[in-house]
């Protein structure tokens, strides 16, 4: 049992850090093309903070939404690990399990990420929100940061009941009551 727990651990661990680089490149990459007002990635490089303080809280909710997702494939390892016989589930489907896993939470986080950020702007239309952002009005960048966190804060809850419901359940048998 004790080894089933380290390579559990092991598995965790470098998941863990394979997922934090791809969410970090993926995320970073479509919320930068994603934005038609103005190029994100050039206002970092120009030095405008109120963008920067805005990817950098949007890497973070995706990474946290994520992580919510990544719980039920360590579940579905550990199972695998634990009950091997038990387990109708091979290798190949429990790799593609996990990652039908992982993609629907990043699907999920970009999703609410991108709707979060187009409802806010569509609901204090005369305030621009773009626009004040590309000059630079860190203000702005804290308050859009914040819709963006709240959001995350709620939709990680979804992501996790979700990814729970969809983990494979071993079968416990039958229990004949009367023959």
């Amino acid at each position: 049992m004790f080894n089933v727990r380290v390579v559990v651990s092991l598995f965790e661990f470098v998941l863990a850090v394979i997922m934090s680089g791809f969410v970090i490149f993926l995320t970073y990459r479509v919320f930068i093309k994603a934005n038609p007002d103005f190029d994100m990635e050039e206002e970092i490089h120009k030095g405008n903070v109120s963008v920067g303080i805005l990817v950098s809280v949007i890497l973070f909710s995706a990474s946290t939404i994520l992580q919510k997702g990544m719980t039920s494939v360590v579940s579905m390892f550990r199972l695998y690990m634990s009950a091997p016989g038990e387990n109708s589930l091979g290798l190949g489907k429990l790799a593609a399990l996990s990652a039908g896993h992982l993609g629907i939470s990043m699907l999920l986080a970009v999703i609410t990420i991108s709707i979060t950020l187009r409802l806010f702007g569509r609901l204090v239309r005369r305030f621009r929100a773009g626009k004040e952002l590309e000059k630079g009005n860190i203000a702005v960048g804290i308050l859009l940061a914040s819709v963006v966190l709240i959001a995350c804060m709620y939709v990680g809850e979804g992501v996790s009941a979700i990814s729970k419901a969809l983990v494979p359940q071993p079968s416990i048998g039958q229990i004949e009551i009367l023959r």
